[in-house]
């Protein structure tokens, strides 16, 4: 039922909705379309916009918030639906749509055979031109490796110039073996154009059709006595090979698939792509995806899909997926309409599928951390996040030195902690702390985070008691042995944060911001406020928040199996006073077992280099 408040202009475009297939576009009162989506029948989904509050999700509910006016496009069928919502979420990148990252057009293969001469080059623009186009790539990066390979690979050109065969000389690439050198007629247009045909199917995955092709023609070259040409082509099989090689085998059975891996982090997801052809994976990229948040993964996954596959040079067979996407009929009608035959979606349960998609699921989630690396990198983010963490948590200033502390045990044992620092929304490795627990038993996160607390900031309340002193005593050989943080992070929610506050009191350096950060929604907690801060999604405020944090859990972790690892290979006899590792060595060369120096008198242990009567009598007794 449509709410009394809307305007009558709405009203009226909302009874004139057709009940076919179509998109619709949604604009906030700028006039900019913040939101792109298809129907089956326009009527009821663009009305279902306008309905009471209480059944949208918070998502929608944000979005309806925001829109002022909204349009429509009707299309034949849901397919060609899908390809306008995706061909419209590239062009206006909507702030409410999962979407690509960036709204630049991503890169492409170019082979331009329309030309006698065709090169192989970088665009980012696909025209009904004739040539051949392969990709999207992920980035440029990942565009000019692939070049760089098929440079090194085929004897192509890779000049501009206009090839008449005149020219007097050839360049440094023929004497180095990587072009043909049409420009001084050294090849025909049926040997360049062989070269160009071995470069598409190397593309295009079938790199064992292109080895045969060049045996072929090296056996050719040998039996009418052209050793020099026989020699090259065989190089060029050999480089081939061994590319092969090192790309990872990946089914037994000869199959184009692509394989598709999800990680997710907020209002970010990173998507991992490897291409299968034939039995090799030929290649992998990855594409990062804004706009997640409140998205299922079935609905993100959709989302990439149609917008990949819409401009997507090569369909394969088969696409894995850890998750049937929203739309999947649709998905796999329009996957077989451009492919020109019956393409599947699915999600392997067991076998080498399997292993593939979870290959590509462990791929998907270090590019997402290696993506939050790079963000770190980038100072106006950076900038931005730090000054938004000021406002949200009504600092001074923005916190230019960020502390953050976590405890790591197993059911109470080996419980370790660490601190994290990140100094200009950097990471500062070299001043992270280890802490071993020594007066808390079992498990007990608040007093464990007590006693860290305590030993980290007793030596800065003695400092600060110094300064205060050298203000009327000026003494210029004081240091500053340990900075101060502009705001402490507690991992952990109101218990751990009031455990914090409790111990910074006690110390006297209760005037540093201090807030507990809460696992489960990620909420701010502040002393003695009720309610929590909740930094927005898609903040770069909460993004640096979960990097600092998941850099203090990693640290944590890690200490903690190093110590686990040691409590497991430690010997009784590192336990013994007196026996020190040299010691401890010389009975071990001698015994070779705690159980034969057991078994052994003390006439023995005592005859044993570097060990007294009185100290083989303690040994004795200790084992």
């Amino acid at each position: 039922m449509v709410v009394s408040s809307l305007s009558s202009r709405i009203r009226k475009q909302l009874e004139a909705l057709p009940a076919r297939p179509g998109v619709y576009l949604m604009r906030n009162g700028k006039g900019e379309v913040i939101y792109v989506g298809k129907a089956t029948r326009l009527k009821d989904r663009v009305r279902s916009y306008f309905g009471s509050a209480r059944s949208l999700e918070p998502k929608t509910r944000a979005l309806r918030a925001q829109i002022e006016d909204f349009e429509y496009i009707v299309c034949a069928n849901s397919g060609e639906a899908l390809i306008l919502e995706a061909t419209l979420i590239k062009k206006h990148q909507p702030l409410f749509n999962i979407r690509l990252k960036d709204d630049k057009r991503y890169p492409y293969l170019k082979i331009d055979i329309q030309n006698p001469w065709p090169r192989v080059y970088i665009t980012r623009r696909i025209k009904e031109d004739g040539a051949r186009y392969f990709g999207p790539y992920a980035s440029a990066g990942s565009v000019r490796s692939t070049l760089d390979l098929l440079k090194k690979l085929f004897p192509y050109r890779s000049c501009t110039k206009e090839i008449t065969g005149d020219d007097p000389r050839p360049c440094l690439d023929y004497f180095i073996k990587r072009c043909i050198a049409p420009c001084v007629s050294y090849c025909t247009t049926e040997e360049y154009a062989e070269v160009i045909q071995q470069i598409i199917l190397f593309l295009e995955g079938h790199a064992s059709t292109v080895l045969d092709r060049l045996e072929n023609q090296m056996a050719t070259a040998a039996e009418a006595l052209d050793y020099e040409r026989a020699a090259m082509l065989r190089d060029q099989i050999r480089a081939i090979e061994r590319t092969v090689e090192r790309q990872m085998l990946s089914t037994t059975k000869k199959e184009d698939i692509d394989v598709y891996g999800l990680a997710r982090d907020g209002d970010r997801a990173c998507v991992q792509i490897f291409f299968i052809r034939g039995t090799q994976m030929t290649g992998r990229d990855n594409f990062v995806l804004e706009g997640v948040s409140g998205e299922s993964d079935k609905a993100v996954l959709g989302s990439l899909l149609q917008q990949y596959y819409e401009s997507a040079q090569s369909i394969p067979k088969l696409v894995i997926a850890p998750i049937a996407p929203t739309g999947q009929t649709d998905l796999e009608e329009l996957l077989t309409q451009r492919r020109g035959a019956r393409v599947q979606i699915r999600v392997p349960q067991r076998g080498e599928k399997r292993q593939l998609l979870e290959m590509a699921q462990e791929n998907a989630a270090e590019s997402l951390d290696v993506e939050k690396v790079r963000w770190l990198s980038d100072q106006t983010k950076t900038t931005t996040a730090l000054e938004e963490l000021q406002e949200e948590l009504a600092l001074a200033e923005p916190p230019q030195r960020i502390e953050c502390y976590d405890n790591s045990n197993i059911q109470g044992a080996s419980p370790v902690s660490s601190m994290v620092v990140f100094v200009d929304g950097q990471p500062a490795p070299r001043e992270y702390r280890k802490f071993r627990i020594k007066t808390v038993q079992g498990s007990n996160d608040f007093a464990t985070m007590q006693e860290v607390l305590r030993r980290r900031f007793k030596r800065a309340a003695e400092q600060i008691k110094r300064k205060t002193l050298e203000e009327s005593t000026p003494n210029p050989a004081s240091t500053d042995d340990w900075k101060l943080p502009d705001l402490v992070i507690i991992d952990g929610g109101k218990g751990q944060l009031n455990a914090a506050v409790e111990v910074m009191r006690e110390l006297g350096v209760y005037d540093i911001p201090t807030v507990g950060l809460a696992k489960r929604h990620e909420e701010l907690f502040a002393p003695d406020e009720e309610a929590p801060v909740v930094l927005p999604r898609g903040s770069e405020a909460l993004f640096l928040v979960q990097r600092v944090r998941d850099e203090a859990h990693r640290f944590a972790i890690t200490y903690h199996r190093q110590v686990r690892r040691k409590a497991a290979t430690a010997s009784i006899l590192d336990s013994i006073p007196g026996v020190g590792p040299k010691r401890k060595r010389a009975l071990m060369r001698k015994f070779g077992a705690v159980k034969a120096v057991r078994e052994a008198s003390v006439d023995e242990i005592a005859s044993t280099p570097g060990y007294t009567r009185s100290l083989a009598e303690k040994v004795k007794e200790y084992v």
